[in-house]
């Protein structure tokens, strides 16, 4: 029975003084069910856009083909008995049908668009891929062997570093723009490098597009246009795309305290005539890190213990963005403690200090240290006193 209720149940009711209804169940044709489902589809576009669908040449291929589906709605006698209960917004009004759409049923519309379907009810398109999106697919697919693969294969490996550690992310690819000479991004589960972008065309249809040389980790490379790339990333699911690196926690747009909108590493050398500075003058270093103007920062040197009781020389500066003070001095005294100077500065008290931000390293590593900073790698390095360079973890 209809209700959910047994035959005992109703007698049971019907004592007590209670009517069952039984709601009779209304059986409907394959095709009154195709076109309930098709209205349904209609009344959903119509939700989503607060409009109703347009025969417009420029427009979606499937507001069209929901378009020439509510006038086929509207021309059948059937359908509208069918749909009174279900039109809540009234889409069965009488509308004259746009030029030429009378001529046109969904499979017809379909293949003027060019896009083959299979024979199948109103509501059940399975479309085919067009001969473009067939090409398109092909092009991904159809890729060769990268002869200087090994030219590349550092770059990837480099960048399955950062996202380990976080310089860089993942996020689900967007707008063809992003789609451009060194980036970087996901498609079929591989990871994929823009190696090369051609000049920029028109398409028939007046969109840009450019041929691409776009080289995949696993050594193969495929010459395919940018729209293809494109159409290969919307169709895969998880097609994504990979961010360009950041320095991980030492830049980021988080204000904690510390953080300044600019910031500046500076290198000194000390004109102190300590014998253990002085033997070694051109490797000992002062390694800091400030937000204020680095001549009013060394301003007094020589009554600062921190400045080795003496004046100083700048030898090179850095200019960072958006840096944590606090964090990044931390990092570089880890890189370099095991070179760090051992030595005790009486301050003007007579009192001995062991000033911290000395070290006995090259100028250059500490160059290339900066550098490091700055595309975010760092973290994987240390240095090696013996080799004086910079080592991986």
């Amino acid at each position: 029975m209809g209700n959910g209720f047994t035959e005992d149940d109703d007698a049971l009711l019907a004592e007590l003084g209670v009517e069952v209804e039984h709601k009779k169940q209304v059986k409907r044709t394959p095709r009154e069910e195709r076109i309930i489902a098709g209205f349904e589809d209609i009344q959903k576009f119509v939700a989503d856009q607060g409009r109703l669908p347009r025969h417009s040449g420029n427009g979606d291929i499937f507001e069209r083909l929901y378009a020439v589906r509510l006038d086929r709605i509207r021309e059948l006698p059937e359908a509208l008995d069918l749909l009174a209960g279900l039109d809540h917004g009234n889409l069965l009004a009488e509308a004259a049908p746009a030029e030429g759409a009378e001529d046109l049923d969904d499979d017809a519309l379909l293949a003027a668009l060019g896009v083959e379907i299979e024979a199948s009810p109103i509501t059940e398109l399975k479309h085919v891929r067009s001969a473009t999106e067939r090409k398109a697919a092909e092009e991904v697919a159809n890729r060769q062997k990268c002869d200087d693969f090994e030219k590349f294969k550092p770059l990837f490996e480099k960048v399955q570093r950062e996202l380990d550690t976080g310089a860089r992310e993942t996020r689900p690819f967007e707008l063809k723009a992003e789609i451009q000479k060194g980036r970087f991004f996901i498609v079929e589960g591989q990871k994929a490098y823009v190696a090369d972008m051609g000049e920029t065309t028109l398409t028939d249809q007046g969109r840009t597009d450019a041929r691409l040389r776009v080289i995949f980790d696993n050594g193969t490379e495929s010459n395919m246009l940018m729209r293809s790339l494109q159409r290969a990333l919307n169709k895969d699911a998880t097609g994504r795309r990979i961010t360009e690196p950041v320095a991980g926690p030492l830049f980021s747009d988080a204000v904690e305290e510390g953080d300044s909108t600019t910031g500046t590493i500076y290198v000194l050398r000390s004109k102190s005539d300590h014998p253990l500075v002085e033997a070694n003058r051109e490797l000992v270093h002062k390694i800091g890190v400030t937000t204020l103007p680095v001549k009013k920062r060394i301003a007094g040197a020589q009554l600062q213990p921190t400045f080795l009781m003496a004046q100083v020389e700048v030898v090179a500066t850095y200019e960072l963005y958006n840096i944590n003070q606090t964090r990044l001095e931390n990092l570089i005294h880890r890189i370099f403690g095991n070179a760090q100077l051992d030595i005790q500065i009486p301050d003007r008290f007579g009192r001995l200090t062991s000033p911290r931000e000395w070290f006995l390293v090259p100028l250059f590593v500490i160059d290339d240290a900066v550098e490091k900073i700055r595309d975010g790698t760092i973290t994987n390095y240390a240095y090696d006193p013996e080799k004086a360079e910079l080592v991986v973890r």
